[in-house]
């Protein structure tokens, strides 16, 4: 018995060592066990890492390292409003977002946002990411990555800052509230995966001029700071543990941003406890010394970063620390301990695991571009919208109306629904679009009426375009799966426009011709509306220098003085303009130009679309016609992203410099296009798209009906004439204050917040923050 007993101890003992010594499994390092925390897996791999290895590890795109198996990465990805790269889902611009005043849907866009985020992820694990315009990867990143830079949290304090649109308005509590929810709907809800890293930006006083971006020094009183500046991003980290965070380009009361000890490490790890890793902007490190001249060589822009907490640099600055290490200037373990966050973050999205570990590894690409989420955008937007006006109740108009003019530069405008840092939808409803499909017995008639601006081109439009078989209207094209227009096309069909986007990512052309080495041909017949004189604008993706493109008209080519790379001379630049070619044309109205256009594409990605600036006053004349033929005016006038945005190097014309404004009033063009419609005497209905507050005053005076729709995203249209028809009640509320001039503003440089926002304006305004009708 006793011997027996001894065998089985023995046993036993044998089988616990033999399982202890295959749990251990010696032959895996410990940070490829998902079991281990991810703190000790991280700080484990950084241990085996060289020095250079590890530097090279510390910026935006970090290359593989192959005998740890670490794959390379991009850490920079965009969602604002959607995922930022190929075909996705485009939801309003943020700021319309913030219009809605709904956290609930917030988080439910931002989780939406971040499932598509992982459907990309997914699929460029299984093959070539699907997507173009960008170099090809050898692993996920920037085209199809897991870490977000997004949401924008600055206060937008002034209307004239061109990035204002990505924010959530003027009032840190619904920034904080709406961008604690934003960050929660992107990491998602599993105790030990991340959906995706999202970072908050910028922090943490930031918000124009776009043109002194890298050199202005934002000084602001510690009430402002503390009381208006920081409460978002304490409230994201704090409340919603986002998982990243990145640095300004600029200085706060005298430090740079990224090199700001007191910002990113007695504020936010001390008394915030922020666990998470800094990116910096993009060159924000280098501003530290080549413009900021805090530091004296990049290397010490790089070393006062990496001390204050900078982890990970946009840009290639930190190439430099091996240099400075070596000099003494900066330990190996101070770049231990910022790598050690960086790969903290990988362990926790799950890069290194077995995918069925993963929760978010399931997300498969059938959830891109859904029309479920199509839906949800549709619902977003309507909830946007913001009733400015409804005198005599003219809303909702009457179902038996019989005639409707659409007019206006964003009436027709598929690029200007989208705002910047977008993707690109299957499909994008234009306001014109929707009011057609709503109202199916009325007659509606559109004309553009005006460009945004005297100098801003618009796509040229279907209703000036004839297929070659003299039916409908717009233009033929046929694709070819070679760069030379070889043989036969391998699809042909008729489109509205000359708008093309190989990262639409549209499965029939993708199906025909593939991703690369291509060529595409459209054919119409062009009408002008009147007599004058054209200015043909061409844009074929720039970033291809390989692609070429040639306008052909009664086939002769014309000459945009493009430059061998595929980029215009300066000599042919609009005064102003940005690098746009162009060419001026005398064009009798009436007559049938043959029109054809040909695109040749022998690498990846590609662009390319038709614009134009017509005579304004044939423009205002034809509008004119339409709205007096009518019973109701649908005047859509406002901005885009080629007028307010990010740094916008080269833009120069009245109203508008850099990317900022200079005026709030709308572009003259557009203001003589309301006062045309309202002198007519029919009912006129304003609808304005923009990013920002526009001093709207004639139409704010004399208008029927005044609506804010912002940059709407795809199913704007959809969502604009279903409020017009009464389907939607517009709930939507201003998340910033109208001003009746620039005039009311303090000086656009100044951070102090006396003077501005409805917390501290004393003035009257045209529209109130928090105002909207129902």
């Amino acid at each position: 018995m006793r011997y027996i007993l001894f065998v089985t101890a023995l046993f036993s003992l044998l089988f616990s060592l033999m399982a202890n010594s295959s749990s251990q499994d010696t032959s895996k390092p410990l940070y490829l066990n998902p079991d281990v925390t991810p703190e000790r897996r991280a700080a484990d791999l950084v241990s085996k890492m060289t020095l250079d290895e590890k530097v090279l590890q510390m910026q935006s795109s970090a290359p593989a390292i192959p005998r740890l198996n670490v794959p390379a990465f991009d850490w920079w990805n965009e969602a604002l409003h959607g995922v930022a790269q190929g075909r996705a889902t485009v939801f309003p611009q943020a700021i319309g977002l913030a219009a809605t005043w709904d956290t609930g849907l917030m988080h439910t866009v931002a989780d939406t946002i971040s499932t598509e985020a992982r459907a990309k992820y997914n699929a460029a694990l299984g093959g070539p990411p699907p997507i173009f315009g960008d170099p090809p990867v050898t692993s996920p990143g920037r085209t199809a990555g897991l870490t977000y830079w997004s949401p924008n949290i600055n206060i937008f304090r002034d209307p004239r800052w061109g990035r204002g649109q990505e924010t959530y308005g003027e009032d840190p509590y619904l920034t904080s509230r709406m961008g604690v929810e934003f960050v929660k709907g992107m990491q998602g809800n599993d105790p030990r995966y991340l959906k995706v890293v999202s970072t908050p930006k910028h922090y943490a006083v930031h918000s124009g001029p776009e043109p002194e971006r890298h050199i202005f020094d934002a000084a602001v009183s510690e009430y402002d700071l503390v009381n208006t500046y920081l409460v978002a991003f304490k409230a994201t980290i704090m409340e919603a543990k986002a998982g990243s965070i990145m640095c300004v380009y600029n200085s706060v009361s005298g430090v740079p941003g990224c090199a700001s000890t007191d910002l990113l490490q007695k504020r936010l790890r001390e008394q915030w406890g922020f666990q998470g890793y800094v990116v910096s902007d993009c060159a924000a490190v280098r501003d530290i010394s080549q413009n900021h001249k805090y530091a004296a060589t990049m290397g010490e822009g790089a070393v006062a970063a990496v001390k204050a907490g900078t982890d990970l640099t946009c840009g290639n600055e930190y190439r430099t620390l091996v240099d400075e290490v070596k000099a003494g200037n900066i330990t190996e373990a101070e770049i231990n301990r910022s790598l050690e966050r960086l790969f903290v973050a990988r362990f926790r999205l799950g890069m290194f695991d077995p995918p069925e570990r993963v929760p978010y590894s399931k997300i498969g690409i059938s959830e891109n571009d859904s029309n479920e989420h199509r839906q949800l955008a549709r619902e977003a937007e309507r909830k946007a919208i913001v009733l400015l006006k409804n005198q005599g109740g003219i809303l909702p108009l009457s179902a038996s109306v019989r005639k409707i003019a659409v007019i206006g530069p964003s009436a027709d405008d598929p690029v200007a629904l989208l705002g910047n840092y977008h993707g690109i939808s299957s499909k994008q409803v234009t306001p014109v679009e929707g009011i057609q499909r709503q109202f199916t017995t009325a007659q509606v008639q559109y004309a553009q009426g005006a460009t945004y601006t005297a100098s801003t081109p618009s796509l040229v439009p279907s209703t000036v375009l004839t297929p070659p078989d003299g039916s409908g209207q717009g233009v033929q094209v046929e694709y070819f799966d070679n760069p030379e227009l070889q043989g036969q096309p391998k699809l042909r069909r008729t489109e509205p426009r000359v708008y093309f986007d190989l990262g639409m990512e549209d499965p029939a052309i993708i199906g025909a011709v593939g991703r690369e080495k291509y060529s595409v041909r459209w054919t119409s017949t062009l009408t002008p509306m009147a007599t004058g004189e054209y200015r043909l604008n061409i844009r074929s993706g720039f970033g291809r220098a390989a692609a070429r493109v040639q306008v052909f008209l009664d086939g002769k080519e014309l000459d945009f003085g493009l430059a061998p790379a595929g980029q215009p001379t300066p000599a042919q630049l609009a005064p102003g303009a940005r690098r746009v070619p162009q060419v001026t044309l005398q064009l009798e109205g009436g007559r049938k130009y043959a029109l054809r256009i040909e695109y040749r594409q022998p690498g990846t990605g590609g662009a390319a679309q038709l614009a134009w600036i017509p005579p304004a006053a044939v423009l205002l004349t034809e509008a004119e016609k339409v709205v007096k033929e009518a019973d109701v005016a649908i005047v859509c006038v406002g901005l885009n992203s080629e007028l307010e945005g990010e740094e916008m190097r080269g833009l120069s014309i009245p109203g508008f410099l850099g990317g900022d404004r200079t005026s709030l009033d709308l572009p003259e063009t557009q203001e003589k296009l309301v006062e045309a419609a309202l002198a007519t005497g029919k009912p006129v209905i304003v609808i304005l798209t923009s990013g920002s507050a526009i001093s709207a005053n004639v139409a704010a005076d004399r208008a029927n009906a005044v609506l804010e729709a912002w940059y709407g995203g795809e199913e704007a249209g959809t969502a604009i004439a279903e409020t017009l028809a009464g389907i939607n009640n517009p709930a939507g509320r201003l998340p910033v204050t109208f001003y009746k001039s620039v005039d009311q503003l303090p000086p656009f440089t100044e951070y102090a917040m006396r003077g501005r926002t409805y917390r501290y304006f004393k003035g009257d305004t045209l529209y109130s923050f928090g105002f909207g009708l129902s």
